[in-house]
C-alpha cells in the first residue's frame, strides 16, 4: 500500500516537472520575443531581396493535333499526281506529317536544353496513353516572352517540315520524270521496231510478188491475207504499202498516251512549302497568369518560419549557456 502511494507521488512530481519545463520554455521564448521577431524580420527581408533578384519562370502551353486536309492539300495532291493509285490516303498522310512534326519538336527540345543558356521546351501527349493530341510547353522569363517563344518555335518547326516535305516532293518529281521519260523512250523504240519490222515484211512480200509476177490482187478480201500470203496482194499494192508505211507516223498504245499525260501533269506541278502545314492548333499558346517560381507567398511564409526558428534557437541556446555557467 505504501509502495503504491510512493509511485503516485513520483508520477505527480514528474508531471509537475514536465509542466514546469514547458512553461519555463515558453517564458524563455516570450522574454526573447524581440530577438525572435528580429530574426524573422531579417529572413523576410532576405526573402524579399531574393524575390526581387530571382529569375522568374512562366510556362506557356499549347495543344496541337494532326493537320486538316486543307492544310496538306498541296502535299497530298502532289503525291496523288506522282504515284497515282499507289499514293497513301489522306489519313496516312496526316499521321505521317504530324509524326514528323513531333519528332522535329523533340529534337529541338534537346537542342535547346543543351545550349549554353538552356531553354526548356517540353513535348508530351495531352492524353495519357494516346499519341495525339500533343501538349507543348515552354518556360520563359515573363508571360509574354514564354507565349511568344512557344509560338515562334512551333512556327519554326512547321516551316522546317514544310521545306523538308517540299524537298522530298521535288526529289520524287525528278525521279518520276526520269522514270516516265525512260518509259516513253522504251515505248517509242518498240513502236519504231514494230514499224521497221512491218516495212521489212511488206518489202519481202513485194520481192516475192515480183518474182512470181503477181501484179494485181489475187484475193477478194484483204482480211483473208496472212503474213505468208501477203504476196497475193500484188506488187502494185505492196509497193504502195511500203511507201505508205515509210511515211506513216509511229503507232502507240493507250498506255503510251497515259504515260505522256502523267509526265505532263508532273512537269507542271508547282510545290510551295508555305502552303504545307504539319499541325493544327487545338489550343494556341496561352498567356500564363501564375508564375512557376519563385512563389511569393510560400517564400515569405517559409522565410518567416525559418527566421522564427533561428531566433528561438538563439534565445534557448543563450539561456542554456547562462544556466550552464551559473551551475558551473
Amino acid at each position: 500500500m505504501n509502495q503504491d502511494n510512493n509511485n503516485v507521488v513520483k508520477n505527480h512530481i514528474a508531471s509537475s516537472t514536465e509542466s514546469i519545463d514547458l512553461i519555463d520554455l515558453f517564458i524563455q521564448l516570450w522574454k526573447g520575443k524581440v530577438i525572435i521577431i528580429a530574426f524573422a524580420v531579417l529572413t523576410i527581408i532576405l526573402a524579399v531581396i531574393y524575390l526581387t533578384v530571382a529569375k522568374e519562370k512562366w510556362t506557356s502551353t499549347a495543344v496541337i493535333a494532326q493537320p486538316d486536309a486543307a492544310q496538306i492539300a498541296t502535299y497530298n495532291n502532289a503525291l496523288n499526281v506522282i504515284y497515282g493509285n499507289a499514293a497513301p490516303n489522306i489519313t496516312d498522310v496526316q499521321n505521317r506529317v504530324v509524326g514528323r512534326f513531333s519528332s522535329s519538336l523533340a529534337a529541338l527540345s534537346e537542342t535547346l536544353e543543351n545550349k549554353e543558356q538552356p531553354e526548356k521546351l517540353t513535348v508530351e501527349p495531352s492524353v495519357k496513353g494516346q499519341t495525339l493530341p500533343l501538349q507543348i510547353s515552354y518556360v520563359g522569363d515573363s508571360p509574354k516572352q514564354a507565349q511568344a517563344k512557344l509560338a515562334e518555335y512551333i512556327q519554326q518547326v512547321d516551316e522546317q517540315i514544310g521545306e523538308e516535305l517540299g524537298v522530298d516532293l521535288n526529289d520524287s518529281i525528278k525521279l518520276q520524270i526520269t522514270t516516265l521519260e525512260d518509259s516513253l523512250q522504251t515505248q517509242e523504240k518498240v513502236a519504231q521496231e514494230q514499224k521497221d519490222l512491218r516495212i521489212k515484211q511488206i518489202s519481202e512480200a513485194l520481192k516475192f510478188a515480183d518474182e512470181a509476177k503477181v501484179t494485181t490482187p489475187q484475193v477478194q478480201q484483204s482480211s483473208d491475207v496472212t503474213q505468208d500470203t501477203l504476196l497475193l496482194l500484188g506488187s502494185e499494192a505492196l509497193a504502195s504499202m511500203v511507201k505508205n508505211e515509210s511515211t506513216r507516223p509511229l503507232v502507240f498504245s493507250g498506255a503510251y498516251y497515259q504515260t505522256r499525260q502523267n509526265l505532263l501533269d508532273i512537269q507542271h506541278l508547282k510545290i510551295d512549302p508555305k502552303t504545307i502545314h504539319a499541325y493544327r492548333y487545338v489550343m494556341k499558346p496561352t498567356l500564363p497568369i501564375r508564375r512557376d517560381s519563385p512563389k511569393r507567398g510560400i517564400t515569405l511564409i517559409l522565410a518567416a518560419l525559418l527566421g522564427g526558428m533561428i531566433g528561438a534557437g538563439v534565445v534557448l541556446g543563450r539561456n542554456a549557456v547562462r544556466s550552464y555557467k551559473a551551475t558551473a
